[in-house]
């Protein structure tokens, strides 16, 4: 989904609206035990709560594609499979029929059972958290869109029907003094049971191409270093992904490895500029999916920043080796965009991309250094001092 899907999406999850119809949730103990169950019409629900509802849906389709959002691809036999036909049955009934509901409900008792028996063995406080699992439905009469991008409400392209899920926290607060205003005085209250912002979530079918692609689902992560691999596989039998920090360490693994001597700060600025050039090329059309680079498209980089064919031959070998054939991964996960930074054992120095140019490494006196042009005022810890 390019970020004008997601905008289109997102707009649905208006509380004023009130477009989608049904939400259903499913309150789970730390065990996995069920505490409540519960069905809701949207059109019913009181204003601030259909407000703090549709927000948690709303940060389902929210963050950085490529980290946050991620997507899911499901092979044939996948869609074979018991979790795909749960998915669409979901979409298909409206999260109407019962038994579908309750089904998919078990699959996330399942999950949260495995779960709390691994975060105990592990010693995570996780485990003692409470968790409230939502699904949302919505029939989306799809609104033509021409050849500018405008929409044209009177003619209709598809109906999308499609659920949003968001597994959610839900945080015990400590008893506290609180403020009763019938007698204007405070006093020691119950301790509360908060519903906290989703860790994951997913909406599907994706929407793509104004259409619903049942191939694919959009899966959010509140953490980019944890994807939830028990979630992913357990609820939707999909193929777990490696983490924006695992493909990002990896990378660098290689460009270090199969560069060696070549793998200069001159060649980096060039490999990072050329980067987020591209990243930010494609971040202009919004109708356009987040960069991704397979290994002929960092190659092609690569070649054109210096680096001889030896290496690039080697680099594109191992990254086949990594990350697979025709793997692309978000270029986002190859480089920080918005952050240059040169580390030492004994200094970290940060700088603005843009700028990157102002460091330079030089062999003085048989030694390595790395030179920063002192450009304008220098200070040290707040004082201007003299260069």
């Amino acid at each position: 989904m390019n970020r004008k899907d997601l905008a289109e999406i997102k707009r649905r999850l208006n509380p004023d609206k009130r477009y989608p119809s049904v939400l259903r949730g499913c309150y789970l103990g730390a065990d996995g035990h069920v505490i409540a169950e519960f069905a809701k019409s949207v059109g019913a629900l009181a204003q601030e709560e259909c407000e703090k509802f549709m927000a948690i849906f709303r940060k389902c389709l929210s963050g950085t594609e490529g980290q946050n959002l991620l997507n899911l691809d499901f092979t044939p036999e996948q869609m074979e499979a018991d979790a795909h036909h749960l998915l669409t049955g979901l979409c298909d009934t409206g999260l109407q029929d019962v038994q579908i509901v309750e089904d998919f409900f078990r699959r996330a008792i399942a999950w949260r059972q495995e779960e709390f028996v691994h975060l105990q063995s592990v010693d995570d406080q996780q485990a003692a958290d409470n968790y409230l699992v939502l699904l949302l439905h919505d029939g989306y009469d799809v609104p033509y869109r021409d050849d500018n991008g405008d929409l044209d409400k009177e003619r209709s392209e598809s109906i999308l029907n499609y659920i949003l899920c968001a597994v959610c926290p839900v945080k015990q607060l400590k008893p506290a003094l609180r403020y009763f205003e019938g007698d204007s005085e405070f006093h020691a209250g119950a301790s509360d049971q908060v519903v906290g912002m989703p860790e994951m979530g997913f909406m599907f079918p994706a929407f793509e191409e104004r259409s619903a692609n049942i191939h694919r689902a959009l899966y959010y992560t509140r953490d980019t270093g944890d994807l939830h691999a028990s979630f992913i596989e357990g609820m939707l039998n999909a193929d777990v992904q490696m983490t924006a920090q695992e493909q990002k360490e990896t990378f660098q693994s290689i460009l270090t490895e199969t560069l060696a001597e070549e793998c200069s700060m001159d060649l980096m600025q060039n490999v990072h500029e050329t980067i987020s050039t591209m990243i930010e090329e494609q971040k202009a059309d919004k109708t356009a999916e987040a960069l991704c680079m397979d290994k002929q498209d960092v190659k092609r980089v690569l070649e054109e920043c210096g680096v001889s064919e030896e290496k690039t031959e080697a680099f594109a070998a191992r990254y086949e080796e990594s990350f697979g054939e025709q793997a692309a991964i978000p270029a986002v996960n190859m480089i920080a965009p918005k952050q240059f930074k040169v580390d030492t054992p004994s200094v970290t120095i940060r700088v603005d991309p843009q700028h990157s140019d102002l460091i330079q490494t030089r062999i003085l006196d048989g030694k390595s250094y790395i030179v920063i042009l002192a450009d304008g005022d220098v200070e040290v810890n707040g004082v201007k001092i003299t260069c």
